[in-house]
């Protein structure tokens, strides 16, 4: 624990990546309640937990997407902690806990004051999809980019890549992206074209993303 507070506290771009972990967070959930409203496809991650909420409220409504995957987090976090816990931060909390309650807010919100034939019908569907989908997507990279702590789940995948030598990150990260789909498509989720889409692209976004942020963001390069 002391080295991770060693780690932020001496750090004198810490205020800057921890208001870019906190706007990169508000936007993936914000953008993933647009996702899911679509209902055209979601990231992998939120593919398999909301195809298990879906499971677990098949009769009612028992638990909120945002409190499971708060609960799936925080088991991965254990498992993270024993793995690699310098990878984990303050931006590992505001994602395990903002994400899916700042999505069920939005997801709520929207229900009450959006028509729900704007999410149904074509094209306005596709173009909700469109933009939240790169929205979530440049978010994300952000969140990650700001290395402020990794997701439970980002912090797996991220030492998944490492483990494994001379392979790019953007090539593993699709890779483990791929899990999730698997575990919810086994489970009876409804797999569209967008999660697929999403677990090609999101690898190679949080690559360019994060190039992008320490040369003229951060300026990683001039420390």
């Amino acid at each position: 624990m002391r080295e991770i507070i060693d780690k932020y506290k001496n750090d004198p771009l810490f205020k800057k990546k921890l208001f870019l972990s906190f706007i990169g967070v508000f936007f993936m959930g914000f953008f993933l309640a647009f996702l899911r409203k679509a209902d055209l496809g979601t990231d992998p991650y939120t593919f398999m937990n909301v195809t298990v909420v879906g499971k677990i409220n098949a009769n009612r409504q028992i638990i909120l997407f945002g409190t499971w995957q708060l609960i799936l987090n925080i088991i991965m976090l254990v498992i993270g902690w024993f793995w690699k816990k310098t990878l984990i931060g303050p931006g590992t909390v505001i994602n395990m806990v903002g994400v899916g309650y700042v999505s069920d807010l939005f997801y709520f919100i929207t229900s009450k004051t959006i028509p729900d034939a704007v999410f149904t019908t074509f094209p306005q569907r596709a173009i909700i999809f469109a933009v939240a989908l790169f929205g979530f997507a440049i978010a994300a990279a952000v969140y990650m980019s700001a290395d402020c702590g990794l997701s439970p789940y980002d912090l797996l995948c991220n030492q998944t890549g490492f483990s494994i030598k001379k392979v790019p990150f953007a090539i593993t990260r699709i890779c483990c992206d791929f899990i999730p789909i698997i575990v919810g498509v086994l489970l009876g989720g409804k797999l569209n074209i967008g999660t697929v889409f999403i677990g090609l692209a999101l690898g190679p976004a949080i690559q360019a993303v994060g190039k992008f942020m320490n040369e003229h963001i951060l300026k990683m390069d001039e420390q």
